[in-house]
């Protein structure tokens, strides 16, 4: 019987066959009946669909079996993913035998070499080349062919040695280090005339006054990068910014802390409501203890937010408006 995953050399089935066939396959899906297994031992999924069970015409092998899906590199090495399988730039800039004596054809008209062209030479560009000179050969260079994979291909990092950071921040670090020692050689020079242009009671009286962590410190400030410092204060003023940005949209709804809150005037659950959303009460918290009166309003600390709009002259303001 025609396999479902055999492919398309299978040929032409009867109704019978194909009925058969059907069967088969709802008793596979539905557990009755064993699973079909390939050459190599391993149980196929019966509920895998025919488009992609079914080999294309140019793969199939009239075997059973799910091949076709699988990778396979025919014999072939796989495509390296790092540098160091690769050994890419490994031999850059070395010379592969002795340099020629005469010009060869097909060499690079400036400096002789087989390895590139005249238009990829990277010598220095001669009045005359070698190939009318015949002077200066230079050696063939040794030129890898390297075999890169769909990741290795499209790394951007891919060939760069990470030696080369640790050498820029060695030549940084000593150059650092002579400021350094800079600043401090100037330090002692000033200190030294300073001394002696105070006397000598001058300077043991200073000697005596200087504290020995503040002189630290103050040596410790002069030695700062001034890299350092700039990225301080740029930060500095950048929170400023961001301070003042939000100073501005919240400063209405700030409170002084040591002011007593809102809700916190009269715990009664049938005072004054409070709104937690705009922070407002804007009933009088102490109605009902006596404290009605125009007096006693007076004297309360907070009588809501509505009590300022019907103090003073707002209502003059008000009737004026309408």
């Amino acid at each position: 019987m025609a396999s479902k995953y055999s492919g398309a050399g299978a040929g032409r089935l009867t109704r019978e066959d194909y009925k058969k066939q059907k069967d088969l396959e709802a008793a596979r899906k539905a557990g009755t009946a064993p699973p079909e297994v390939d050459e190599d031992g391993n149980a196929i999924n019966p509920h895998i669909p025919q488009f992609m069970s079914k080999a294309p015409w140019y793969m199939d092998t009239g075997k059973t079996g799910l091949q076709h899906q699988r990778k396979t590199n025919n014999g072939k090495r796989e495509a390296p993913t790092s540098i160091e399988e690769t050994g890419w730039y490994s031999s850059r800039g070395e010379k592969v035998g002795q340099a020629p004596k005469k010009y060869r054809k097909g060499a690079c008209e400036s400096c002789g070499a087989m390895s590139h062209s005249t238009r990829d030479c990277m010598e220095r560009p001669r009045k005359k080349g070698a190939r009318w000179t015949g002077k200066g050969m230079m050696a063939d260079e040794a030129v890898q062919s390297v075999e890169l994979s769909y990741d290795a291909k499209r790394d951007r990092w891919n060939g760069y040695d990470a030696t080369d950071h640790r050498r820029l921040m060695e030549d940084w670090e000593l150059v650092e280090e002579a400021r350094r020692k800079r600043k401090a050689d100037d330090l002692d020079r000033e200190a030294e005339a300073a001394a002696k242009t105070a006397g000598k009671d001058g300077a043991a009286e200073a000697a005596a006054a200087i504290d020995g962590s503040a002189l630290a410190e103050d040596i410790e400030a002069q030695f700062a990068s001034s890299d350092e410092e700039e990225d301080e204060e740029h930060q500095h003023q950048k929170q400023q910014q961001n301070d003042s940005a939000k100073s501005k949209s919240t400063v209405r709804n700030l409170r002084i802390r040591e002011d007593t809150a809102k809700y916190l005037r009269n715990l009664d659950p049938d005072s004054a409501y409070y709104d937690p959303k705009t922070r407002s009460m804007r009933e009088n918290p102490y109605a009902g203890k006596g404290t009605g009166g125009e007096g006693g309003l007076a004297q309360v600390a907070y009588a809501g937010d509505n009590f300022i709009r019907y103090a003073g002259e707002a209502q003059d303001v008000a009737r004026k408006e309408v």
